[in-house]
């Protein structure tokens, strides 16, 4: 039998450790160079029609990685099924989520039981844009703006129903912080995307309704529905001439954020490929010209500046949530 010394065996494993972090090294790069080596899935948590949609289907029209890029819309929980399935897919870049406030910052402070963790379970690979949610109204409600909704409101206490495209969107929160700063109460409809929602709103099943602008914008233009007001603290270029609900409830701001994510253990040079080709998609002139008209404020982060700006929204949101008392179970 041969023996070795502690010092030889010490020595074996240094190499040991050595040739298999190398060997872990060249398998990221050759993954990263064969990358993609087929289609890649961009899953969009809500039906077609929406900003995330919107977003998805502009990127996946102009890419070019090599392979296509083919959005897949696999709604329902309030996003959390389409987020879910690409936590649980392979690491490999080539299942990707378009995520948003709602999937990645919301539904944890909401759902008693998540099917994912919004943070461990995926790698952020880039903040694409931000929007306000739209306030909206059905065109016979009598109210004109954001004062004569409230008072109309608190004199008809839970006579109104605000629709969104499920519990834990955007829309849903924004109706959730409008009824606890201004005292008011409304029933909350959940609806399974918004395509559903909005037929009800022009139709006066439900009254209100705190939608995204790309979707709500050009009904409220074409005079489906009414305009009240704008989610964000200051009034987007899109909309100069509606006015912020904060500009009668101070303090009052909610913005949609829209942003992709891998699959946690998602090697970085595939994450950083992704990134780059985003940077470049949303910075064509068509593109950042498309987005505005639609009311989308662009920002193309880096995969650490989404994973910063996710930590704050948790915290921010969670605490809304709490002050809300809304709860999804």
């Amino acid at each position: 039998m041969l023996l070795l010394s502690p010092i030889t065996e010490d020595k074996m494993k240094v190499h040991t450790f050595f040739a298999g972090a190398l060997l872990a090294l060249a398998s990221a790069t050759a993954l990263a160079q064969a990358y993609p080596s087929k289609p890649i899935r961009l899953v969009v948590t809500f039906p077609p029609g929406g900003a995330p949609d919107i977003l998805a289907r502009l990127f996946a029209d102009k890419a070019q990685l090599g392979q296509n890029v083919i959005v897949e819309n696999k709604a329902g929980a309030g996003g959390n099924i389409g987020a879910e399935s690409v936590a649980k897919s392979p690491a490999d870049g080539h299942t990707l989520v378009m995520g948003t406030v709602g999937t990645h910052s919301i539904n944890g402070a909401l759902y008693s039981k998540m099917p994912y963790d919004m943070v461990k379970d995926f790698t952020p690979v880039a903040h694409v844009a931000s929007a306000p949610n739209l306030l909206v109204v059905n065109n016979d409600l009598p109210v004109k703006n954001v004062a004569e909704l409230i008072t109309y409101m608190k004199a008809n206490p839970n006579k109104l129903s605000f629709g969104s495209p499920g519990i834990g969107t955007s829309v849903h929160v924004s109706g959730e912080l409008f009824k606890s700063m201004t005292g008011t109460s409304m029933q909350h409809v959940p609806y399974k995307g918004r395509q559903f929602a909005i037929p009800d709103l022009v139709g006066g099943q439900i009254q209100v309704m705190f939608d995204n602008m790309p979707s709500a914008l050009p009904m409220a233009k074409e005079g489906k529905i009414r305009a009240l007001a704008q989610t964000t603290a200051k009034r987007s270029p899109a909309a100069p001439d509606v006015p912020t609900v904060g500009e009668t409830v101070p303090g009052f701001e909610a913005t949609t954020w829209f942003a992709v994510f891998a699959p946690a253990g998602t090697p970085r040079d595939v994450v950083m490929k992704i990134n780059a080709e985003m940077q470049r998609v949303y910075k064509l002139p068509d593109v950042v010209d498309k987005m505005k008209a639609l009311g989308l404020d662009a920002w193309i982060s880096s995969p650490e500046e989404l994973a910063r700006y996710q930590a704050a929204e948790i915290t921010k949101w969670a605490k809304v949530v709490k002050d809300s008392g809304a709860k999804a179970d």
